[in-house]
């Protein structure tokens, strides 16, 4: 589907593109351009959050942003003009070339613009900062904006004049990874406002709460003359006297709570438990941290935990299976795309390791350090979470037991892990200290009976107590 129109007078609209498998609506999370600001071939101008992940825009064009089409915070369908920028050429005349010469400017003052680079929609590559997502609900002035610059490119652009040939002043735009930012804005701090602490300038979590933190009381202050009694002040309360808060529930939320109540009453759910002694698991953990093919890798007990479930899938093949509902039939598969659930700043994400069956441990274990990396930075694809078959949910980092996971939707199983913690245990007739923990297995009803489901937990608890089973069973 095309994404922008033109005009006979040399004004291009952009359309909100589909960025990710059918999705009909996108919500413009950040204007990187105001009215009046020159952009180019491939400039993110925005970014914006689908159901399932945030992703950057690019413009495909050089020319002069003449209007933005809806704010911040706006959820906008697929195929609406978001953005209108009147590209440069005779004015009145038509113009055919999509990337055409930018507006004349004194060759001193204007460097020639460079050019297209071929970019994905969503991960465009802007020469600029203006990717990095300033704090939301900032007062737009009544005014053309200043530019602001990232601080390595203030040298370059000092003594540039903005499109009205005036002098425009450089503004140095706070540096901070996209969920310092969001805690700065639950927070309600300005990040202009802080010191940064983090290397090169990068204003960290510290910085943010050490902001927020109480300032020392002031010395008190002794008139020299006497003064009229003063009435004391009311104390102030030191929480929120609002009695509620609403939050709306949009983006990744939405699509997860959709997801999550329909595969609730969709699919009946079965779940089972078993409290199984990983000690040899823990103890395999420590020495493959050790091991030179695994230098360099995110070796912990989750990724043994992943290989046992694998394992357990090899050895019941028909738990890999999905309901067609449309067709009423069961679809068996023959591999496993291995989805790892995922706290993030955005909600939770399901992202799946492709094609996990036919990994070596090394290869495994690198899998699920890029796709924990990729989630905690928000940069998950759409399509890094399609096409999931089982699903880990690891509750144990939190502290928790155990829990009832809820399927994915679209898959047979889930697999959640509690706390692993020393408990007293019965080991060789004697009771001791034991790293246990407990295993939870949802499954569905219609594609897993009993038996089946039984036999994969069993299974993958059978692996983790006595781990050179991967190595016999595999």
């Amino acid at each position: 589907m095309t994404t922008m129109t033109e005009n006979a007078s040399g004004l291009r609209e952009f359309k909100m593109p589909d960025v990710g498998e059918g999705l009909t609506e996108a919500e413009i999370l950040k204007w990187y351009v105001q009215p009046g600001d020159q952009v180019t071939d491939g400039q993110v101008v925005c970014e914006v959050e689908t159901a399932k992940a945030a992703v950057e825009l690019p413009i495909p064009y050089d020319g002069v942003v003449r209007e933005l089409r809806f704010p911040e915070g706006t959820t906008v369908d697929v195929g609406q003009v978001i953005i209108a920028v009147e590209v440069a050429g005779a004015a009145g005349s038509p113009v055919v070339e999509v990337t055409a010469a930018p507006v004349e400017a004194p060759a001193a003052e204007k460097p020639k613009p460079e050019g297209r680079t071929p970019v994905l929609v969503g991960y465009g590559v802007a020469e600029s900062s203006t990717k990095r997502r300033a704090r939301k609900g900032t007062e737009v002035p009544a005014q053309a904006p200043e530019p602001v610059y990232a601080a390595s490119a203030i040298q370059a652009v000092q003594g540039e004049l903005n499109g009205h040939g005036h002098s425009a002043p450089v503004v140095a735009r706070p540096l901070a990874k996209p969920p310092v930012r969001k805690l700065a804005k639950d927070l309600g701090v300005d990040l202009a406002t802080i010191v940064p602490s983090g290397p090169d300038g990068i204003i960290t979590r510290e910085d943010v709460h050490a902001a927020v933190a109480p300032a020392p009381a002031p010395e008190p202050v002794v008139q020299q003359t006497p003064a009229a009694p003063v009435q004391a002040a009311a104390p102030v309360a030191s929480y929120d006297t609002a009695r509620e808060t609403r939050i709306p529930v949009k983006g990744v939320r939405k699509a997860t709570a959709a997801a999550m109540v329909g595969s609730a009453f969709t699919a009946p759910h079965v779940t089972e438990f078993v409290t199984v002694d990983v000690t040899r698991t823990m103890k395999l953990v420590e020495e493959l941290k050790q091991d030179k093919e695994m230098q360099g890798l995110r070796v912990n007990p989750l990724l043994l935990i992943a290989k046992a479930l694998l394992v357990a899938i090899k050895r019941n093949p028909d738990v890999n299976a999905s309901w067609d509902e449309a067709a009423q039939e069961i679809v068996l598969k023959h591999y496993v795309n291995l989805g790892i659930a995922a706290a993030t700043p955005r909600g939770l994400l399901v992202p799946n390791i492709k094609d996990a069956h036919s990994k070596t441990l090394p290869q495994l274990a690198q899998s699920l350090g890029e796709l924990v990396s990729t989630a905690r930075e928000g940069k998950t694809s759409p399509a890094a979470m399609q096409g999931g078959t089982v699903t880990i949910t690891n509750v144990g980092v939190f502290g928790v037991d155990t829990g009832t996971p809820i399927l994915n939707p679209g898959e047979s199983a889930i697999l959640a892990v509690g706390a692993i913690k020393l408990q007293p245990w019965v080991h060789k007739g004697k009771v001791k200290p034991r790293q246990v923990t407990t295993l939870a297995l949802s499954f569905d009803h219609r594609l897993v009976d009993g038996e089946l489901g039984s036999k994969v937990l069993a299974d993958v608890a059978a692996v983790l107590e006595q781990p050179k089973r991967l190595i016999t069973w595999a």
